[in-house]
């Protein structure tokens, strides 16, 4: 009896769940788990390239057509009707490179702040970790990008074979700084996206005033223009060239401009009017002082801002679906 009496409390006990602590669903660990579940992030980010180009004729190849005639755009209005390419060595590459990182930044903070609201569906349904979605935009906006970097390539092996300047062979110097570039708006675009995503849940215009302050970034990095034209203290007064070049955006511009317009050049690649006005040219400086250095302090901060990201995402994240 004893025996008996003895086994039914054991298999009460197993059957008796009150002691085990409660956990959710998914895992909550953050941007780290979102790694972790690499094939639920791969499903997603094919699901989100196919949803962009589903039902287009083109498909893909809208990727290569609408950075083509954006760079054509520009070329057009800033390197020959308002002649900003003057004493540019292969402007058109110096243009480029810069469109390469400004659209892939724009593009993944644009991207990540609406990701919350263009998967309701999915996150209203199953258990996950949410900042997969702004992960997974900034992934697909990386994929996008490829193009881009395939037609900078082909460029600048053309200035090379059928332009004036030297053969165009990538230096592991240049490259590094190019993928330095990459990292850096990498890394800020997750941040934004995981900060921007759930504020765009609770105040829906927040996308709007994003996209506003999108639109001015083309015009706030050395692109479309010389870094010379800030430097020289001419048209802006110098104490505000450190903040300018503090810019993550401006300096990841200059990191990828080393990497593919610099090893293009023959000579200084960039003059400006000598100061004492007697109408000679001078060798202008190309990027910002302590160009490195300054791009790993920038990463640095980034990688700051992604922790408070993180941080701004949690404490949102409870009013997230009852808000969708």
């Amino acid at each position: 009896m004893s025996q008996v009496s003895t086994g039914a409390r054991s298999v009460e006990q197993r059957h008796d769940l009150a002691h085990v602590p409660l956990s959710p669903p998914s895992r909550t660990s953050g941007v780290l788990e979102v790694f972790r579940r690499r094939y639920l992030l791969r499903l997603l980010v094919r699901r989100e390239i196919q949803a962009r180009y589903a039902g287009t004729a083109f498909g893909l190849l809208w990727s290569y057509i609408n950075p083509f005639t954006r760079f054509v755009t520009f070329y057009v209005v800033f390197g020959l009707i308002l002649g900003r390419g003057l004493g540019i060595q292969n402007f058109a590459i110096h243009l480029f490179a810069g469109m390469v990182l400004v659209n892939y930044f724009t593009e993944s903070v644009t991207a990540g702040t609406r990701s919350l609201l263009s998967n309701r569906g999915v996150i209203t349904k199953m258990a996950m970790p949410r900042e997969m979605f702004p992960v997974a935009s900034m992934l697909v906006s990386l994929w996008h990008t490829i193009p881009q970097l395939l037609i900078l390539l082909v460029a600048c092996i053309a200035t090379g074979v059928w332009g004036d300047g030297p053969l165009w062979v990538p230096d592991a110097v240049g490259m590094g700084a190019a993928l330095l570039g990459f990292v850096l708006m990498m890394v800020y675009g997750t941040a934004f996206g995981l900060m921007f995503s759930c504020i765009n849940v609770l105040f829906r215009d927040f996308q709007r005033i994003v996209q506003t302050f999108i639109n001015m970034i083309p015009f706030t990095v050395p692109m479309m223009y010389p870094y010379y034209v800030i430097a020289d203290g001419e048209r802006i007064p110098t104490q505000y060239t450190q903040l300018y070049v503090s810019n993550p955006v401006a300096e990841a511009v200059m990191l990828i401009q080393r990497g593919f317009w610099y090893p293009t050049c023959d000579g200084p690649c960039a003059t400006m009017p000598n100061p004492n006005g007697d109408g000679t040219l001078i060798p202008a400086p190309n990027f910002a002082d302590h160009l490195f250095s300054r791009g790993f302090v920038m990463l640095g901060i980034g990688l700051v801002l992604l922790v408070v990201g993180q941080w701004v995402f949690s404490r949102l994240e409870k009013s997230i679906t009852e808000r969708l």
